[in-house]
């Protein structure tokens, strides 16, 4: 017998003794008493994800088996073809060992905690106090005006003044608190971390990182805080980074919209810091994440929806994608360079600052300072026994002007974004190059600014009003098949013309369209179209010329192919993506509910259900409005009879007071009818529930208060049961009610935990519990009816299916993660 004839004879032993095993776990999870080897694990034997999820848990559990992960199971999905394939796996490389020292949890202790909270609360008082001297002041000096020319300058002066002086404070504070940023571990909750925190929100919270995003001006700002910029670099991004020092952009590179390039991250008890190096020329795509110590070579890229892991290097000259990156030849920079030369730039950059200057923040102000005028006029017209300064004018003053700001600023943003929409678009070609900084970039980066508004998408969202908004826009979705849950709230785009959906399909939040491509000195906008009979699952990247047809599911998270053969009849999942079923028996149990009669039964009923929702949704948002009004004028009438510091007060407990009343009535809401795991379809109740708890939900007020303990003790508001210390630095919870975060664990920035999932009609919903100690990286996403042992630690941009079980201090990572 050949050397060769015996390793394979013990291959196929070793084959067979696991082909049994298998057998046994998977006859136990699916509760039968025997399956076949051979059977297909969803076409034959019915099983789903889910399912399959709890078969890789056990198997892992029993330490006798080799692990296998759910890109295991969808690539050899029949218990022979797993079992071979595992037998003949070639193992990694073991890597490098870590430092104890490194890996171990940083403690931190509860007095830290308390005080860190009451420092934050003290500098935020602190900051509303001069907010509340300058604001006052400055209305008091304007409305001295004498003339309608004089008030306008004096509106010049005060507001660019007040932008000047805002845009300068994060810099010094940076500097003067910090100095240079330098590769460091910086405890939680202590007070070096109140430096930090300082820092980070008062850099995030620019107004010139708001407003000059894509533009020269924006490289100058960066540069001021310490980053290493060079010439004709293009950053869209609006995630700005933080430890600037540590950022290094060589000329030439561009940086796509959503990309998260933070400097730091947060990890067992401590905040890292690290570098994070760009060459020249490079490339990030759409919506990707760069961890610290990673790098891009000159001329290298990295797609859409990618993300490089701590210490992954993108060689010189080569194109990685997917998570974590690996090689491909996909070209992502498609478009070819223009001439767009210094001078084009600096004018830009000149005309973008006196725009700013001389016609936005002056007529921001002088609408603001009217609107409280005509407050004040109608308080004296409709409660004549009131006076301006007493509780009930106070009342009838702030009742008046949230209603003049809430309802007319959505009635007039409704009407703008949708004619300035249409109207600009004729003047942009698709398919041509233009070079940026010119006249066809201004108008195009109006449209996006439009298309990233996302109110309107909230409002009409999870309903059938959705359809109608997009197509205003301009959105081809023609002929509709009117669902009531064709497009979820989040939908995003560059261009509402060149934007394509088939009919049939449906949308969960998320999606981005990617239309427009850019390079370092042009761009141009084309056509992307979603097929027919599609689902898109949460948070898609999908640009144009995405290599998918009709009736496709695209998985969560997915990374949208843009070469090979064109996908139709199947599902995508993983970055990079691979093929599964396009559906499976149990998300059809509820088809004969989209059809015929039941279909129109149903969809009223849920349309009904959904104007109701609409109505809570703007009621509830102007009370918030209203209360902020509210504290905000007494701290104006209170300006001139209390001492400075505590006519502040009110202006500080204006913020808090809205996010703990958005919390509450979040709260009562689902107290009603507290949201249970379930399945059913979308016609039932409980999703419309649902629905109303998605639009119900107050995350970008929660914002705010990202990096203290005050995050916590909303989410335990809302239902969340979170343990003591969690560290929440930007995450996003969907389904409070049906989380639990363990003591001490770590929500880094953008990560999100969403217990629910739609596909096809079909809503599910399960708990997810996260153990103590437990990380969340970067970008995150953690599915329902999951389970996070205590430490463990999910990496950054990983994506971690629904049902899967994390055992207890393990180290998973990838889009679809596994153990790493």
């Amino acid at each position: 017998m050949s050397a060769a004839t015996a390793i394979e004879n013990r291959r196929s032993a070793a084959a067979t003794g696991t082909e049994r095993i298998f057998a046994e776990v998977l006859a136990d999870v699916l509760r039968v008493d025997r399956v076949s080897v051979d059977s297909h694990f969803f076409e034959e034997l019915g099983a789903d994800s889910l399912v399959m999820a709890k078969f890789c848990a056990r198997v892992r559990k029993r330490g006798d088996l080799p692990s296998v992960s759910m890109q295991d199971i969808y690539g050899h999905p029949t218990i022979r073809s797993l079992a071979a394939a595992l037998a003949v796996a070639v193992p990694r490389p073991a890597q490098a060992p870590v430092s104890a020292a490194i890996e171990a949890a940083t403690p931190t202790s509860t007095r830290e905690y308390i005080l860190c909270g009451a420092l934050q609360a003290l500098l935020f008082l602190a900051y509303s106090y001069a907010a509340m001297v300058f604001l006052t002041e400055g209305y008091h000096w304007v409305s001295a005006g004498s003339s309608a020319v004089g008030i306008y300058l004096r509106l010049i002066v005060a507001s660019s003044s007040a932008f000047l002086v805002v845009c300068a404070v994060p810099i010094a504070a940076k500097w003067v608190l910090v100095g240079r940023w330098k590769v460091q571990q910086i405890r939680l909750w202590s007070l070096p971390y109140v430096r930090f925190w300082i820092v980070k929100t008062l850099v995030r919270s620019s107004p010139a990182a708001r407003l000059f995003i894509g533009s020269p001006l924006y490289s100058l700002y960066l540069r001021a805080l310490g980053a290493k910029i060079g010439p004709g670099v293009v950053i869209l991004s609006r995630r700005v980074p933080v430890c600037t020092d540590l950022l290094t952009i060589g000329a030439g590179t561009v940086i796509r919209k959503e990309v998260i390039f933070n400097g730091y991250r947060a990890q067992s008890g401590r905040i890292e810091t690290g570098p994070v190096t760009l060459g020249r020329d490079a490339f990030v795509g759409e919506r990707s994440v760069l961890d610290i110590n990673t790098s891009i070579g000159d001329g290298g890229q990295l797609g859409h929806a990618s993300a490089l892991h701590s210490g992954q290097a993108v060689p010189a000259g080569e194109r990685w994608h997917g998570c974590p990156a690996q090689r491909t030849e996909v070209n992502y920079v498609r478009v070819t360079p223009a001439r767009c030369g210094t001078l084009r730039r600096a004018a830009y950059s000149a005309t973008a600052l006196l725009v700013v200057l001389l016609l936005y923040l002056p007529l921001v102000q002088g609408t603001a300072s009217l609107a409280m005028r005509v407050a004040a006029s109608l308080v004296g017209a409709l409660a004549p026994t009131a006076h301006a300064d007493s509780l009930g004018g106070l009342v009838v003053e702030a009742a008046i002007l949230s209603l003049v700001v809430f309802f007319g600023l959505a009635l007039i943003g409704l009407l703008l974004a949708v004619a300035v929409s249409r109207v600009l678009n004729a003047f942009i070609k698709p398919d041509t190059v233009y070079p940026l900084y010119g006249l066809h970039d201004a108008v195009h980066r109006a449209i996006a600014r439009i298309g990233r508004m996302r109110f309107f998408t909230f409002l009409f969202g999870d309903s059938s009003y959705i359809v109608h908004y997009l197509q205003w826009l301009g959105y081809h979705l023609s002929p509709v098949e009117q669902t009531g849950s064709n497009f979820g709230s989040e939908v995003m785009h560059a261009n509402p013309s060149l934007s394509a959906v088939g009919t049939g399909t449906m949308v969960a939040d998320g999606l981005i369209l990617v239309n427009d491509e850019v390079s370092s000195s042009s761009f141009r906008v084309s056509r992307a179209a979603i097929g027919r009979r599609n689902f898109v699952g949460n948070d898609v990247v999908y640009p144009a010329g995405g290599r998918t047809g009709e009736n496709v599911l695209l998985g969560t998270k997915v990374m949208v192919p843009l070469d090979g053969k064109m996908r139709e009849g199947t599902g995508l999942l993983g970055a990079p993506c691979f093929e599964i079923p396009r559906t499976v028996e149990r998300d059809t149990q509820f088809d004969y509910l989209r059809t015929g009669e039941s279909l129109r039964r149903g969809l009223a009923a849920k349309n009904l259900y959904n104007r109701r929702t609409i109505g809570l949704f703007l009621f509830t948002r102007w009370g918030g409005v209203f209360l902020f009004a509210l504290f905000y004028l007494a701290g104006i009438e209170l300006y001139d009879v209390l001492p400075h510091g505590v006519s502040a007060a009110p202006f500080a407990l204006s913020i808090v007071i809205t996010a703990v009343y958005f919390s509450m009535m979040y709260r009562c809401v689902e107290a009603l009818r507290p949201l249970q795991p379930r399945i059913c379809s979308i016609y039932h109740p409980d999703f419309w529930l649902a629905e109303r708890l998605w639009k119900m939900h107050p995350i970008q007020y929660l914002h705010v208060f990202d990096g203290t303990p005050f995050k916590n003790v909303l989410w335990r508001l809302m239902g969340v049961r979170i343990g003591r210390r969690v560290f929440d630095d930007g995450a996003h919870i969907s389904d409070p009610s049906l989380t639990a975060i363990g003591d001490e664990s770590v929500l880094n920035y953008r990560s999100k935990i969403q217990c629910h999932s739609q596909e096809d009609g079909t809503f599910k919903c399960d708990r997810t519990t996260i153990g103590a100690g437990c990380t969340l990286g970067v970008g995150a996403f953690v599915l329902y009816g999951v389970t996070m042992g205590d430490g463990a630690v999910l990496a950054t941009d990983s994506f971690l299916m629904k049902g899967e079980e994390v055992p207890a201090h393990g180290r998973w990572g990838g889009n679809p993660a596994k153990e790493m």
